[in-house]
């Protein structure tokens, strides 16, 4: 047995041998290790992971380099968004590995894909088949699914409290990458190569999931007070609201002036720099909990007692009670079909997609979600066949990627003030924004003058505001259990309304329209000739259909507000405070009782008489630290 006296004069003494060097290491492997430096890792991997948001980008480069008229690109296009939200696969993944797991899956997948594509259009490798190019664009897009469970669904499991403000925060940098990845591209290529975005694409998201691997995990405690997340989250959310305010002057001055290679390298690197911002608020609070970690050894009147158990040390209660529920509870099968429990309680995957709440939610999303995505895909080819500049086409895409990453941060914070503190409910939320986002439909379908540019803004909007008020909406209602194969289910409706959409619907038109210009012209298409059309006519009918089938799937939804005005009146996250408060209860005794202590080779807890018992690797390194 070893024991230190810790006096008011002699609290240096025990300090010495945490200070300096190993005491820098301790705090680093915290920083590294903590919760919040997890949610910064998340923040970076999600704001290169947009690519699919950028097809409109780069859709002409393969359009006029293989030759596809716009059925076929479209049909490209419904390849991307199938991959780009089947992610039930990383989902079922994710249940049985750890995240790091399924981000290297996705990592890997990303680069195959785009890169493929990349080859294509530059014309390294053979002309690929139609089925060849959709399974590469299939596969690369497929590789964001695995980016949103491996990093967004594990910051959900880590904060459930705040679900609401973490996904619209995480999903808002998913809409800004767009916006994010054009300016380092200007940065890195310059301005007159735009097929080497794709290359960029296929990089850059694969590099950046590679160096944040070991950081991104769940949780085995969750000790802070849900106050103090929404403080840090919020800090996060200024700083990003400052990424897109620059970001919207910069397309805007770009829009207007030619800009040389410098002033882009100039633009890229603030651009990089307000993306590391957030790792000031990360130091700061892991700073915060450094301090608290130790404030209990500031009584003069402390004592250590150190002493080697004979069999260990059992977890503090505190700890005990923090490890989630699911890991402790009796395993059911995540198949089960006996019939399911209340709303907010966990079910399992098939008592969730069997549920008429599940195909309520499913069909409403598939019009709302399908109508703003096929408008996404097809501005390139919308301002194109309206006489916009092809300078413009950069600018729609822009403005897109960052009113998408608005709408997602105004859906996931205002969504959880209103449900907070009035109990409006998110299903209500969900109907308001696609009844918005008929505004933008309208606009195309009309096709007035410079209206291309509010019908982007409404739509990407829109777009954005749609995905967190959907997942938040699946973790409330079946539960946090299942949550990564449920998230990924519903990002299905997506694809779906895609097709019939933009596919089925607004390809077809197009194509129909433009061979009724060239017979007009006395001209025929020859084989391997894009088909191109110009006027308002091109999309006008489409538009108004869409227009139409976004206004049913508003009723749709207005139906689950009905279904759920009682569930949501509750209080879904009791059960989440609850066990927090337990947790502080044991951990807020520290000024008569347990205080967390840990130092490198050594677990302690702080005993209620001020005693610390420990393990103890190497009690004579210990006894050298505390000067014997």
């Amino acid at each position: 047995m070893v024991v230190a006296e810790f006096t008011s004069g002699g609290g240096g003494g025990g300090g010495s041998g945490l200070g300096g060097w190993r005491t820098m290491k301790s705090f680093s492997h915290q920083v590294i290790t903590g919760r919040y430096f997890m949610v910064f890792a998340s923040l970076l991997i999600m704001s290169v992971a947009g690519a699919t948001y950028m097809f409109g980008l780069y859709s002409n480069d393969v359009k006029t380099s293989l030759g596809y008229d716009q059925s076929t690109l479209n049909l490209l296009s419904f390849f991307k968004d199938l991959g780009g939200n089947v992610g039930v696969l990383s989902g079922l993944i994710n249940e049985i590995t750890p995240p790091w797991v399924v981000l290297s899956i996705g990592a890997i997948m990303n680069f195959f894909g785009y890169f493929m594509i990349y080859l294509s259009v530059t014309k390294k490798i053979p002309k690929p088949q139609i089925w060849q190019m959709c399974l590469y664009i299939c596969v690369g897009a497929n590789s964001q699914t695995f980016a949103n469970t491996g990093a967004l669904v594990t910051c959900v499991m880590n904060f459930p409290a705040s679900r609401g403000s973490i996904l619209g925060l995480l999903k808002g940098y998913v809409g800004l990458s767009g916006a994010i990845i054009t300016q380092l591209y200007h940065a890195f290529y310059g301005d007159h190569n735009s097929k080497a975005l794709i290359l960029l694409i296929a990089w850059l998201p694969a590099a950046v999931s590679f160096v944040f691997l070991p950081t991104i995990r769940i949780l085995s405690s969750n000790t802070s007070q849900q106050s103090k997340e929404i403080k840090v989250f919020y800090n996060l959310l200024y700083i990003s609201l400052g990424l897109a305010g620059f970001l919207m002057v910069l397309i805007i001055i770009q829009n207007k002036f030619t800009f040389s290679r410098l002033v882009y390298i100039i633009d890229g690197i603030v651009v990089v720099f307000l993306l590391l911002l957030p790792l000031g608020v990360v130091f700061r609070e892991e700073f915060n909990l450094w301090k608290a970690k130790f404030q209990g050894l500031s009584n003069p009147s402390l004592k250590v007692v150190t002493e080697v158990p004979p069999q260990g040390i059992t977890l503090p209660q505190a700890e005990q009670k923090a490890v989630p529920e699911s890991t402790t509870s009796t395993k059911t099968s995540c198949f089960n079909m006996i019939k399911a429990p209340n709303r907010g309680e966990d079910y399992t995957i098939l008592q969730a997609l069997f549920s008429i709440d599940m195909l309520i939610l499913f069909t409403a999303t598939t019009f709302g979600v399908g109508g703003t995505l096929t408008a996404i895909d097809n501005l390139g080819q919308i301002g194109k066949s309206l006489g916009y500049p092809s300078k413009s086409t950069t600018t729609f895409v822009s403005l897109v990627s960052i009113w998408n990453y608005l709408g997602r941060v105004v859906a996931g914070f205002v969504s959880e003030i209103l449900l907070t503190k009035y109990k409006f409910p998110r299903p209500m939320m969900l109907t308001l924004v696609m009844l918005l986002s008929c505004v933008g439909h309208f606009l195309i379908a009309i096709g007035i003058p410079n209206s291309l540019y509010f019908a982007s803004i409404i739509i990407g909007f829109c777009f954005g505001a749609q995905w967190p008020l959907m997942f938040a909406i699946i973790s409330e209602i079946f539960g946090l259990k299942y949550y990564s194969t449920l998230y990924n289910f519903g990002s299905v409706a997506s694809p779906v309304g895609s097709y019939i959409l933009n596919v089925r619907v607004t390809g077809y038109l197009y194509d129909k329209e433009a061979l009724k210009q060239l017979e007009a012209k006395g001209l025929t298409r020859h084989a391997g000739e894009d088909l191109s059309c110009i006027g308002v006519q091109c999309y006008r009918m489409s538009f108004i259909l869409i227009t139409v089938s976004t206004l049913i799937g508003c009723f749709v939804s207005f139906i689950l507000v009905l279904r759920t005005r009682k569930f949501y009146k509750g209080d879904m996250y009791r059960k989440f405070r609850v066990e927090l408060e337990a947790t502080e209860n044991e951990i807020g005794t520290t000024k008569s009782g347990v205080v967390p202590f840990e130092t490198e080779g050594q677990d302690a807890t702080l005993s209620s008489n001020g005693a610390i018992s420990a393990t103890i690797s190497d009690t004579k390194e210990l006894d050298k630290n505390n000067g014997k």
